[in-house]
């Protein structure tokens, strides 16, 4: 168990003097509620704006905005 807190406050370390980060939440300048009766009609609605859309899809930002940004970044600590 102490190899395990010594390990965690080695990690602490690592992080000290790293600036800080804030990422600002992109607020929508509107919100709309559409209801769709049956299927086909998201399916339409999904044609017209040219974006995928299921009966799980909570919310789209429209034009398609991608949730991981203009693209998705990993980083590698290399050896």
């Amino acid at each position: 168990m102490k190899d395990l807190f010594e390990e965690l406050k080695e990690s602490f370390n690592e992080w000290k003097d790293m600036p800080e980060f804030i990422q600002e939440k992109q607020e929508p300048f509107a919100k709309i509620i559409i209801r769709f009766e049956t299927k086909e009609n998201l399916q339409e609605f999904s044609k017209l704006i040219n974006q995928k859309l299921t009966e799980k899809t909570k919310s789209i930002w429209f034009p398609f905005k991608s949730h991981w940004g203009l693209t998705k970044k990993r980083w590698v600590d290399e050896p």
